[in-house]
């Protein structure tokens, strides 16, 4: 990718104006870096929280002597929470800012965190997962539109999968955790340090929730927040020192062109004629719900009781999940590698083939599997290994493209002048679609594994069409240029920043 072109200004090519020389270059880019690493750590959080039941779950299920339904609802009751959160988050992002709102998903972290370890019973554990799932909802709506905000558009979909790559790595410092402290107490149900090892499951998330708290305070506001808010100097500021924007005053007069300066954003700017909302808002929903219909939360929330079904003991099974959480970082990177080289389009109907095969092998090899007296699946030679490695694969394609790649998307496909509403509402909706996917799985199961991951495999290959039809490209298109009828206009390209 070129240099920006500052042939335009007296003295253009000489190191001394900050606009060429390589040392400011790569000064630039590395600050941008690590605002958006900072912010990101709300997606730390984001999988921390939804990924640490993983290890505790059976043994808190054992506590509180809790059956088949109130079970699942206790693993998908933070889910509420996100739908609740996201749904607010983009108003109290638009009127108190994006740095403001983080603050607020810290706390709610915190506080998740200390409430859910030391729950007294189910009802309790639940109210502070809801509250732990407030925060993981409003972090998932704030972190990709601030990285969006910030990011240049040559690099925004590499920044913006930042977001995916804090998830993942949040889901392997839990499930780790989990692992861990189980270890050192000899089983999740067993006691540790006065209290039982589960508790310290959740208890751990304390530490990243007040790094993640601190790291917030130091950030700049999103400049397209500012310049809505009329404090232009400021932002002028933000996208010289951290975005690297050469001519900030026309970068200004574009954003503001896109801005109603006059009032602030609300969620009845979504609505359109087409059932009620803009065709913009519908493609982000959409979205947010295909990632979801595939299943994938279901390997990350039951896995280690999955694999315990077909054969393996607790030890082995946080073992499988681990090596699965690891394995999902590594082609989360080789995805921020490839997105503004390959574009968002291609990559994701790529995945949705990919999905779609190795859900389907599952649903196959589950259909070998046979119940014991206990109700337990078994699945013999050679399914219980295809079901593994499909599982393993089916979490390549969908970390390489829809898990990264969605996220990217939200923060980038809508128009400023309804970005953090609309992300609102296709955050919600992804939520509600995994509560939907999470609180089904068990009754999916009895019905037949066979059943469940058909289920999934068939919404994995309709999510091709979909992306192949209704998604735009976004790749290296500057924010300026989303429209709300889901096509990237085409114009004058904008100084790159």
């Amino acid at each position: 990718m070129a240099q920006a072109n500052s042939s335009g200004t007296s003295g253009s090519g000489t190191s001394g104006s900050g606009t060429t020389g390589s040392g400011t270059a790569n000064g630039i880019r590395g600050r941008v870096i690590g605002v958006s690493i900072a912010a990101a750590l709300g997606g730390f959080l984001f999988g921390f929280d939804t990924a640490v039941i993983n290890g505790a779950v059976d043994a808190l299920a054992g506590a509180f002597d809790l059956g088949v339904g109130l079970k699942g609802f206790a693993v998908s009751s933070a889910l509420i929470g996100c739908a609740v959160g996201a749904w607010f988050a983009g108003p109290l992002a638009n009127r108190f800012g994006r740095i403001p709102t983080m603050l607020i998903a810290a706390v709610l972290f915190l506080v998740s965190a200390i409430g859910s370890g030391l729950a007294f019973g189910v009802i309790d554990l639940i109210i502070w997962r809801v509250v732990g799932g407030l925060g993981v909802g409003a972090a998932s709506v704030i972190a990709p539109a601030y990285i969006a905000e910030v990011s240049p558009a040559h690099v925004r979909g590499r920044l913006g999968s930042l977001q995916q790559l804090a998830i993942v790595t949040g889901i392997f410092v839990a499930l780790l955790s989990d692992a861990l402290l189980a270890g050192v107490a000899g089983g999740a149900a067993e006691p540790l340090w006065g209290l039982d090892a589960w508790r310290w499951m959740f208890i751990a998330e304390a530490i990243p929730a007040v790094v993640y708290g601190i790291m917030a305070m130091r950030l700049p506001e999103s400049p397209r927040y500012l310049v809505a808010r009329g404090n232009v100097d400021k932002a002028a500021e933000v996208l010289t020192l951290v975005t690297g924007t050469i001519d900030v005053k026309a970068k200004i007069t574009e954003i503001s062109g896109t801005i109603n300066t006059e009032r602030t954003e609300s969620l009845s700017d979504l609505r359109g004629n087409r059932f009620g909302l803009k065709p913009i808002v519908w493609v982000g929903i959409l979205l947010s719900i295909f990632q979801q219909f595939v299943g994938i939360n279901v390997i990350f929330y039951y896995s280690t009781t999955l694999w315990r079904s077909v054969g393996f003991d607790e030890s082995d099974a946080l073992t499988i999940t681990v090596i699965t959480s690891v394995t999902n970082i590594v082609v989360t990177i080789i995805a921020i590698l490839l997105v503004d080289r390959v574009g968002r389009r291609l990559m994701l109907m790529v995945g949705s083939i990919g999905m779609a095969v190795t859900l389907g092998l599952m649903a196959v090899a589950f259909s070998f599997g046979t119940l014991d007296a206990e109700g337990a699946v078994s699945l013999p030679d050679p399914w219980s290994t295809v079901a593994l490695i499909s599982a393993n694969a089916f979490v390549v394609f969908f970390g390489a493209t829809w898990g990264p790649l969605v996220w990217v998307l939200l923060g980038e496909m809508f128009p400023n002048s309804i970005r953090a509403g609309a992300l609102a509402v296709a955050a919600a909706a992804q939520w509600a679609a995994n509560f939907f996917i999470s609180t089904t799985f068990p009754a999916f199961a009895e019905i037949g594994l066979t059943f469940a991951y058909g289920f999934y495999a068939f919404f994995a290959l309709l999510s091709f069409f979909f992306v192949y039809f209704k998604v735009a490209e976004t790749k290296g298109k500057e924010l300026e240029s989303m429209t709300e009828d889901g096509k990237v206009e085409r114009r004058t390209r904008a100084p790159r920043s």
